[in-house]
């Protein structure tokens, strides 16, 4: 990778992508102190209501690759402030919404900002120096995770404290700061797929097909994991994604570039990648339940919306701190080593829940070393994504892993809540999940890591040429049929 410009100032362009994908993330969390209450602030269903959830997991996920390639085609900085507009607009709908359809707009349209993510580790490619780029890539990726963490607590004191709107001019207010830092601070970058063409007919399959998939998998349990829907919607996915992988591997230039993706190194960090996101979220499910379960349980702690998201706070600024230690360790041993590393860290942290899972403070032990271990793969990943694809790439390929990410969550979610739902007990007449099946759920979790770590074991070594440690791309040449430089 060259040396970005005299004008460019690496630590401004660090923070403004740090903070977008906080901000982005920030508002996927940003409505779980309402949950029990949108019902009635919107006048409908508890079925409907949660559907201010799901799309903007579905937007999310549709757009990441679309995004990511939009970015290599028009320029990763260009789709930045695209990215802000639906981010600031979705925030102004939620925030002047009385009923459930226009919430659910607005909802959808804060989902398209999580494009920033990816978008923003591929720009760190183009104007980083080498020597910052695995921390700073680390700390972007990271992002994902600090925004959920410090998202609960800060929307629960709002809703608690003030008019739930408030929750949603505010964050209009962070969009909009995170608009104007990008445009000041992030300069431009050549678009590394420029005279290529967009692949509409792939983004329709892929986007038919996620949504279909994140519908059978978050919807199942309301529906009936047996029942024509939920049977229907896993039918239609596998139709969409077998015919878009087809039309893929055919047309000249594909949405997500499947011969690259096969590729071992980049095939084995995705599916690394859907296991990790897994022991993440997994965590995230049960530790809140545990802390807000009645203390007459004999297991729950009896904590507040508000104490519940206070004592999980300190996880997402756990991985603030681990993610530039783990920039270095892959700067010294490889974004591999990083990876095995942090998924063992999350395995350990499961073990640690069997035995600390009775006290808020032994609860707030098992979140931190888990969030160790996140932060520490979540920062490997990209590292390990670029050093195998070519630059006219790099945006999409990292929008297709932070995708895999989200098919880990959304997998998290539907397994802990079968498990939940049917590992229980009775209390003042209204079924409670059990400790047996938050242990279930624990073990669960811990297991999925392990194999997280075994899977990472397994990638292969970068081809030789790439800086070891880095996320170099590979030298072989890009569609354009100039090489790409190794960072």
């Amino acid at each position: 990778m060259a040396n970005p410009p005299p004008t460019v100032r690496p630590g401004g362009v660090i923070a403004t992508l740090a903070l977008a994908g906080i901000v982005a993330s920030i508002m996927q969390t940003l409505v779980v102190p309402l949950l029990t209450e949108l019902p009635a602030i919107l006048g409908t269903s508890s079925s409907n209501a949660s559907w201010v959830v799901t799309a903007t997991l579905l937007t999310g996920a549709v757009f990441g690759p679309v995004g990511g390639r939009l970015g290599d085609l028009y320029g990763k900085r260009r789709l930045l402030l695209v990215c802000c507009v639906p981010l600031v607009a979705g925030s102004v709908v939620c925030a002047l919404s009385s009923s459930v359809v226009p919430m659910i707009v607005g909802r959808g349209l804060q989902g398209i900002g999580m494009g920033v993510v990816p978008l923003g580790i591929s720009l760190l490619r183009d104007v980083i120096p080498p020597q910052q780029l695995s921390s700073s890539i680390a700390l972007v990726s990271a992002s994902l995770g600090i925004g959920a963490g410090l998202g609960l607590p800060i929307a629960a004191a709002v809703a608690q404290y003030a008019s739930w709107r408030a929750l949603f001019w505010g964050a209009t207010a962070l969009a909009v700061v995170v608009t104007a830092m990008i445009w000041f601070l992030v300069p431009d970058t050549p678009a590394g797929a420029r005279g290529q063409r967009f692949d509409y007919i792939g983004a329709l399959g892929l986007g038919g097909g996620v949504v279909c998939l994140l519908l059978a998998v978050s919807k199942g349990a309301d529906w009936g994991w047996g029942s024509g829907t939920t049977l229907a919607m896993f039918g239609a996915a596998a139709a969409l994604l077998l015919s878009w992988g087809l039309w893929e591997l055919r047309t000249r230039d594909p949405l997500v570039d499947l011969r690259t993706t096969a590729h071992p190194r980049v095939l084995l960090t995705n599916v690394a990648s859907v296991l990790v996101g897994f022991g993440m979220y997994a965590q995230s499910l049960i530790s809140p339940q545990l802390l807000q379960l009645p203390e007459a349980t004999g297991y729950g702690l009896g904590q507040s919306m508000l104490a519940m998201g206070l004592w999980m706070a300190p996880a997402g600024l756990m991985m603030m701190v681990i993610s530039p230690i783990g920039g270095r360790l892959t700067n010294a041993r490889g974004p591999k080593l990083t990876l095995i590393l942090g998924a063992l860290v999350i395995a350990a942290g499961y073990g640690l829940s069997l035995v600390l899972m009775g006290s808020t403070w032994g609860l707030l032990a098992v979140a931190l070393v888990v969030s160790s271990g996140v932060g520490l793969a979540y920062g490997a990943m990209p590292a390990l994504i670029m050093s195998a694809v070519p630059l006219s790439e790099t945006a999409s390929a990292n929008s297709f892993n932070t995708l895999m990410r989200a098919l880990g969550t959304s997998a998290a979610a539907a397994v802990i809540g079968v498990v939940l739902a049917q590992m229980t007990t009775t209390m003042g007449g209204q079924a409670l999940p059990s400790e047996n099946g938050f242990r279930t759920g624990l073990l669960i979790g811990g297991g999925v890591a392990l194999v997280a770590a075994a899977v990472a074991a397994c990638i292969p070594a970068a081809a030789r040429g790439a800086a070891a440690g880095s996320d170099a791309a590979e030298q072989k040449p890009t569609t354009a049929g100039a090489p790409a430089s190794a960072s």
